[in-house]
Formats: C-alpha cells, sequence, structure tokens
C-alpha cells in the first residue's frame, strides 16, 4: 500500500519530475497520490489515456478518481463508457454531454450498475435514452445529488417519478425540453420524494401545469431556482380540489406563498401570467416575515428574488411589476446588472430598479447644480 504524502511532498516530488528527475526510478513506480496530482494538472481524456500506462497506474487512477468528463469524445463515447464503468468504480460526478445523440441504455445502465457512489451526473442530450436508462439510474444510484438530463426528449414522467422515490437526496434537477416526463403526475411524485430540491428547470417542458407546480411549492420548500420558461399551460388561476383548498389560485402565487428562499424564477412566455401573481410575489414571498424592510434599508440583498424572466408575459402592466421592482432591491432594470428580463414587453419600459432611480435622481441633482452655476458667471 502506498504511504500517504503531504502536500509539501507531493508538491516537491512534481517539481523535480517536471524538470527530469525522477527519484522513484521509473515511472511505474511513482506513489498513487502523485499520479493522481499530476493527473489533476492534465485534460480528461489525457487521464483516460494514461490509465493504461501500466498496471500500477491504472490502479491508482481507478481507486482515486472522483469526477471525469467524457463530453470530449465526439464518436464513440458508448463504447468508451461500456470499457470505463467497471474500471472507475469510485466515480461521484461524471459527465457524459453529447453534441450528436451516441449514448444508449445499455452504456447508463454500466455506470449504474458499476458506479453506485455517483452523486453529480450529466446526461444531457442523449436522444437515444429510453426509460431503461432511468430505471438504471434509479436504482444503481440513490444518493444522486444533481442530475442533468435535459433534452432526453424520450424519457417517460412514469420512469421520472420512479427515480423521484429512489433519489431523494436530489438538490439539483435539469429537465429541460424533457416533453414527455415532465408532467403534473412526475412533479407531484418530486415532491412528495424529494423535499431538498433546490433548482429546476422545466424549460420547455409544455406537459407542465399548474397542478404540477403548486404541487413543488408544497413539497420542496427550499426550492431557490425554478425555470418555467415556455411552459404555456401555466394559468393566471387555479380552482383547487375541495379537499385542498376552496380558494382560487395560481402557480406563481403558490410559489411565493411556500417557496420562501426562491431567488430565480424563469416565466419567459407563460403568457397566461396577470398582475395578480405579480402583486402576489411582491407581498407574500417573504410570507410576513419580519425585518423585510429593514433588510431592504441596511442594503441587504441576500433575500428575496434576484433574477426574474418575464419576457414575452404580455398580460403584465407596469404597476404590478413595478411593485415586485421595489420590493426586492437585488433585480435590476439598469444594464450594469439586468436581473430583470422583460424583453418583448414594450409597456413595461417605464420599469426602474432602485439605482436606476438613484442614478436619475443623481443626473436631476447634477443638473440643478450645473445650473446654478452658470447663472453664477452670468
Amino acid at each position: 500500500m502506498v504511504g500517504l504524502m503531504g502536500t509539501e511532498d507531493l508538491n516537491m516530488e512534481l517539481q523535480k519530475l517536471v524538470v527530469g528527475m525522477n527519484p522513484f526510478g521509473e515511472w511505474k513506480d511513482l506513489p498513487g497520490e502523485l499520479i493522481l496530482r499530476i493527473m489533476s494538472l492534465v485534460d480528461d481524456r489525457t487521464v483516460i489515456i494514461a490509465s493504461g500506462v501500466c498496471t500500477g497506474w491504472r490502479d491508482a487512477i481507478c481507486i482515486g478518481l472522483s469526477r471525469i468528463s467524457l463530453s470530449w469524445c465526439k464518436t464513440k463515447m458508448n463504447n468508451l463508457v461500456l470499457s470505463l464503468a467497471p474500471k472507475f468504480t469510485n466515480l461521484q460526478t461524471l459527465s457524459l454531454r453529447q453534441n450528436m445523440p451516441q449514448l444508449t441504455d445499455e452504456a447508463v445502465e454500466a455506470v449504474a450498475y458499476h458506479c453506485r457512489d455517483l452523486q453529480h451526473l450529466d446526461l444531457s442530450k442523449s436522444l437515444k435514452l429510453t426509460d431503461r436508462a432511468l430505471y438504471a439510474v434509479a436504482s444503481g444510484c440513490p444518493d444522486l445529488l444533481k442530475l442533468n438530463i435535459s433534452g432526453c426528449s424520450a424519457l417517460g414522467d412514469n420512469a421520472l417519478a420512479f427515480l423521484a422515490g429512489k433519489c431523494r437526496k436530489l438538490k439539483h434537477l435539469n429537465l429541460c425540453g424533457c416533453v414527455r416526463a415532465a408532467s403534473d403526475k412526475a412533479l407531484q411524485a418530486i415532491a412528495n420524494n424529494c423535499n431538498q430540491l433546490q433548482s429546476l428547470n422545466l424549460g420547455w417542458c409544455e406537459e407542465v401545469g399548474d397542478v404540477g407546480v403548486t404541487s413543488l411549492a408544497r413539497g420542496c420548500p427550499d426550492l431557490r431556482a425554478l425555470d418555467l420558461c415556455g411552459c404555456v399551460l401555466i394559468t393566471a388561476f387555479l380552482e383547487y380540489d375541495e379537499e385542498l383548498s376552496s380558494a382560487a389560485d395560481d402557480s406563481v402565487i403558490a410559489l411565493a406563498n411556500g417557496c420562501h428562499r426562491l431567488r430565480s424564477l424563469g416565466l419567459y412566455y407563460c403568457q397566461n401570467i396577470t398582475d395578480r401573481a405579480m402583486y402576489s410575489l411582491a407581498n407574500s414571498l417573504y410570507g410576513g416575515k419580519q425585518g423585510l424592510w429593514e433588510s431592504v434599508m441596511n442594503n441587504n440583498h441576500g433575500e428575496g428574488l434576484m433574477n426574474l424572466n418575464i419576457s414575452q408575459c404580455t398580460a403584465l402592466t407596469p404597476p404590478a411589476v413595478q411593485a415586485v421592482c421595489d420590493s426586492f432591491p437585488a433585480l435590476h432594470t439598469c444594464p450594469e446588472h439586468h436581473s430583470l428580463i422583460i424583453s418583448g414587453c414594450l409597456s413595461l419600459t417605464s420599469v426602474h430598479c432602485a439605482c436606476a432611480l438613484q442614478a436619475c435622481k443623481a443626473a436631476g441633482r447634477s443638473a440643478a447644480v450645473l445650473r446654478q452655476q452658470l447663472q453664477q458667471h452670468l
């Protein structure tokens, strides 16, 4: 077994290698810790090549490697995954993002079977994957914290609901473009099982409706970022079942009342959103929490909305959006920060953030001073 070396020792030995002095004799005799330090300085493709140099290097890399990306592999990723999965069993982070679909269910099943410590997995743009892959990930990787399956349009909502029941530690989930998987049924399963969820991307998931979003608002109170861009079924009002409530409400209002840590909300092209939702965000996001105005007065921008995209939400009016902007000082319309996105809403051009107003006032004061100076010289 290779003895542990201190950081200074590793740096010293690495420096000797760089200048051509190998104190260990042959390259195959390098300590495992030093091999891993060397591997941390090269790209992932070189790491794969290095794992085939000799048995010692392969063992050190396979045992010690915790993260790798194969996104650089443009043509034979599937075969590479099938070859590497049985060796790199201690991986915690794996990126298999593709520009052209290569990955098959068989490869993902191999990853799920051998890499059971995975916490971060990126399968985005894997157009060939079916529910088989998602069932395998759910069964083999219960400790997942972050999963990106954006663009995996062939996956279904039954498989996603199953995964939610198995991977209950999920904190970050990207479902952008998963038009079949992201349904109200699947979102209800996520809300019931993944109460630690912090960010969720549902962009362009056209089957997402009010039932699913309000379920998230109830079941995921720690939600901090939610992208509903293009979710055209989101409406201004939702009549609850009698078992839940007799009051009329809507998705945004439910989020405002249930997710007090929400920092980023994307509503691009949700054209059914009305002023009522905006006023709810302005008034209810803190749930009446004391100290809100003290926070604003002290310039503490760490609480409340920091990013809001309401582009193409053409039903909104300036007073309602201005109320949101006034309530959350971290929302900016000024070019320097620009975190309140209102593209395509010509009626909202009068909405301004606090710093923009201050700049106008400062400009007004400067103009007044200039006029006064000119009058004194006349």
